[in-house]
């Protein structure tokens, strides 16, 4: 089936905006019918690079994208309501590209899109490397730390830089966490004329690299982390805080983290259910809810050595921090749960079908969780964990303190919980 024709003039009037990719190799190679979209435009939008490369005899006012671009669009695109606007953008413009930006304000029915060929389609050529084998990452406008996320032997990641400075950084990275053996390929100028390609170990990694590239990763380095959950103690920094390993991996499996859902962790401590639940996939997200700062700072050190930038840490005391929260899918409480209004405002916070886990190693805890299960229903757990240790010149179990975990659900059909 042939591609759809845009909609450029005497067509009708919606969608109001075109967003027409554009390869490296520049205006020739667009096809005709984006070309004359271009040409009929009242307005252009774009980068500078872009918009300079339209030929000269093209009529249309010429705007550049506000800084910062989110906060900008809609004042620009109000600005020129009711006129032919053409936005100007890299390759395929849904691949961390403005169109993304574009639709999410203005919904997809009011954005059509006209992709050339993506930075990541050309890179996976050149490196003869399978959609389904490759992971893509973008550290446009990101943290560096998410490609932390991906360490795994033999793993293939595509690495959309920032900028020129993006290889050397990504190289003394993965360096630091064990992967200096690795394979950096820099494809840069993809498409273009100018297109180069540099390869090196990120330790043997030097030199400059061009503005516009991708990097491939082949991955090379020890099995450090597992995006299941339960992750070693060690691999958080703690100060004794910190929800340990097996009792992690009981709370996740009953909080059952899906793309793109919202956790509250509250009582973060070090923050690691929140930070697992964000490696269990790209989109989840976490809010983490601390009122030590010094605790705060380290949650957000650890999501960062754990690939996870993106965690949101409030630093504040529930109930009153969680005030203004965007809804959340699931909600870990790992301290404070006998605090006034705590688990009346969580459960009352939670969508319909929402997960609520909370944990208590008190007398004081549990009894309030008993309570809680004996109202509510859900699931009541104690979890009793022993570990060898030695005990003189002999082995034997040493217990950890007994874990009371009550786990409910919101039932879809109820507004409110009391």
């Amino acid at each position: 089936m042939p591609a759809p024709t845009p909609r450029c003039a005497g067509h009708p009037p919606t969608p109001p905006l075109l967003v027409v990719g554009v390869g490296a190799d520049g205006w020739e190679s667009l096809p005709e019918a984006a070309r004359a979209c271009v040409r009929e435009a009242e307005v252009l939008l774009g980068g500078a690079r872009h918009l300079g490369l339209v030929p000269s005899d093209v009529t249309a006012l010429r705007e550049p994208w506000p800084a910062p671009l989110r906060a900008g669009l809609p004042a620009l695109l109000a600005r020129h309501a009711g006129r032919r606007v053409v936005a100007l953008a890299s390759g395929d413009p849904l691949v961390s590209g403005v169109a993304t930006t574009l639709v999410e304000l203005l919904g997809a029915e009011r954005v059509q899109v006209l992709p050339a060929v993506s930075s990541v389609s050309l890179a996976r050529a050149r490196m003869g490397w399978s959609a389904e084998s490759t992971t893509v990452v973008t550290v446009v406008g990101r943290d560096l730390h998410a490609v932390l996320r991906e360490l795994a032997p033999g793993h293939r990641v595509l690495v959309l830089s920032a900028d020129e400075r993006t290889p050397a950084a990504l190289a003394a990275l993965l360096t630091t966490h064990g992967y200096g053996a690795s394979v950096m390929t820099v494809l840069g100028d993809l498409g273009a004329p100018t297109e180069s390609r540099t390869e090196a170990t990120a330790e043997q990694w030097s030199g400059p690299a061009p503005r516009l590239h991708v990097i491939a990763l082949q991955l090379a380095g020890p099995v450090v982390s597992s995006w299941a959950t339960g992750l070693p103690d060690n691999a958080f920094q703690h100060d004794g805080q910190l929800t340990k390993r097996d009792l992690r991996a009981s709370a996740l499996s009953r909080l059952a983290p899906h793309p793109g859902a919202l956790l509250w962790d509250v009582g973060a401590g070090a923050g690691s259910v929140g930070i697992e639940w964000m490696r269990a996939h790209p989109t989840c997200r976490t809010i983490a809810v601390e009122s030590h700062p010094d605790r705060a700072a380290r949650v957000r050190r650890n999501a960062a050595s754990l690939g996870v930038p993106r965690l949101v840490v409030v630093e504040g005391r529930a109930p009153d921090a969680l005030e203004g929260l965007s809804t959340p899918d699931a909600i870990f409480v790992g301290g404070g749960a006998t605090r006034a209004g705590v688990l009346e405002r969580c459960q009352a916070a939670l969508r319909p079908g929402g997960r609520l886990v909370v944990h208590g190693v008190t007398l004081q805890t549990e009894a309030a969780l008993a309570q809680a299960h004996a109202t509510h229903g859900g699931e009541l757990t104690r979890l009793a964990i022993e570990h060898a240790a030695p005990v003189g010149t002999f082995t034997g179990w040493t217990p950890a303190r007994t874990v009371t975990q009550w786990a409910w659900t919101r039932p879809a059909a109820e507004e409110n919980p009391s």
